[in-house]
């Protein structure tokens, strides 16, 4: 059993207020900044990506004080280390998720100037799954043999990424999408920011509703994946939760900010499938060569290294070919 630094019986309040202070955020973030639905440009959407980078240091070196002051420096580096490398593994395959939105607002005809509301609610229920996943985790990653099974599975999946065919989204043979079709009719345009609408006396879905659905449903699949990523970086659920919550609220301002120059990163998806080939191996044999632990600050320079190179050759070969996987038909409905 894994003695935890921050244990929740003694660390509850902290995740009360932290999770209390992040609804504050998203209540600013909808109900102020973003009160009327607009198109979000690249200068706001730059603001608003350094805005919750900057929040996320801020945290890091606040976390990196107490955990000084409350055990020692060596200890607070490790933990300020931790933080800010589970931070970028997360942020760097959230990259991967932002494909598939991209995909789902074109498939289902979703506006511009909608895309940031439904955002908004894809990202409040990723939090939600993801604090179950992490309980879940924290509760399975105590036992040793689960730790290997895990990273065994991320090895298996970084090595699926590399040799399987692009990826190829079809959001009407979604289970989610067919299950709502079934329960209700779905209305052939959205209205305003609606979800539902009535049609001759009927309740309708609207396509807004459609794509929300898919897009959680695609971040449960894709949590399956980042959170025992994280969790072979860091034992600690106290630091997996932040760093979780923090790169996910940046992932909205970061995908306005990124999402049309996404196709240029062509080879991205092959360093993300060696960063969770990296963190599998870390999980399943290196911290057992080291130890018991191996070194966060080099985890961190390995992860930081394989995403600039494979994102510095995207842009240094540029391929001529629009991937498959953004070649998406939308049928009449």
């Amino acid at each position: 059993m894994t003695e935890h630094l921050f244990p929740f019986l003694d660390y509850w309040w902290f995740y009360a207020a932290f999770t209390g202070l992040i609804v504050v955020f998203l209540a600013l973030d909808l109900g102020l900044f973003h009160r009327k639905p607009h198109v979000i440009g690249f200068r706001e959407a730059s603001a608003w990506t350094a805005v919750w980078a900057a929040l996320a240091l801020l945290f890091c070196l606040c976390l990196y004080k107490y955990a000084v002051w409350k055990f020692d420096p060596t200890t607070g580096n490790q933990i300020g280390v931790e933080f800010l490398t589970g931070y970028v593994v997360e942020w760097s395959l959230s990259l991967d998720n932002m494909f598939v939105f991209v995909l789902v607002f074109r498939y289902f005809g979703i506006s511009a100037l909608l895309q940031y509301r439904i955002l908004f609610f894809g990202i409040l229920g990723a939090l939600i799954f993801r604090g179950v996943f992490i309980v879940l985790g924290a509760a399975l990653l105590q036992y040793g043999w689960v730790v290997i099974l895990f990273g065994v599975f991320l090895i298996l999946t970084g090595i699926r990424m590399i040799f399987s065919s692009e990826r190829e989204v079809q959001p009407e043979q979604s289970l989610i999408v067919r299950g709502l079709r079934r329960l209700l009719p779905v209305a052939t345009e959205s209205e305003e920011s609606r979800f539902f609408v009535r049609r001759n006396g009927k309740l309708c879905a609207t396509p807004i509703l459609l794509a929300l659905a898919l897009i959680e449903a695609s971040d449960v699949l894709f949590a399956l994946d980042s959170v025992p990523a994280i969790f072979g970086i860091t034992r600690e659920p106290l630091v997996v939760y932040t760093s979780n919550v923090f790169a996910i609220l940046g992932l909205r301002a970061m995908y306005f900010l990124l999402a049309g120059a996404l196709a240029s990163f062509h080879l991205l998806r092959y360093g993300l499938a060696l960063i969770l080939i990296f963190v599998g191996l870390k999980m399943s044999w290196l911290n057992a060569a080291w130890e018991g632990h191996f070194p966060t600050s080099i985890s961190l320079g390995v992860i930081v290294g394989i995403l600039a190179v494979s994102i510095g050759l995207s842009l240094v070969f540029p391929t001529s070919r629009t991937p498959k996987d953004l070649l998406i038909n939308r049928p009449d409905r």
